[in-house]
């Protein structure tokens, strides 16, 4: 039982690892679409839950609307983390070419 946790959470480990590389690998692209396909995915698993969670349960409207803004505010965590990685590697990409295109102006 406590080794399928431990591969579990190896296992996870590592596909976190590899989305993280993946998301500076696009950002790091020109173009501005690449970077942004895992934070959309990331939504749309977000809205996914949220629509679960509205979906099912016998709780009042009230705490159903509670539930539905907490889960998709925590769902959306790793959204967040994956688009300040994209800015934070695209800013550099833009001004890595503003300072090219400067270069090769005064040549």
């Amino acid at each position: 039982m406590m080794i399928n946790i431990i591969v579990l959470g190896l296992v996870a480990l590592i596909f976190l690892v590899g989305v993280v590389i993946l998301q500076v690998f696009l950002s790091k692209r020109e173009g501005n679409w690449p970077g942004l396909v895992i934070p959309i995915i990331s939504v749309i698993f977000s809205i996914f839950g949220v629509f679960d969670i509205a979906f099912y349960g016998n709780e009042s409207i009230l705490q159903k609307m509670i539930a539905i803004m907490v889960s998709f505010f925590i769902l959306n965590i790793p959204t967040f983390i994956l688009l300040a990685i994209y800015f934070s590697c695209h800013g550099k990409v833009k001004k890595n070419k503003e300072i090219n295109k400067m270069n090769i102006q005064d040549l």
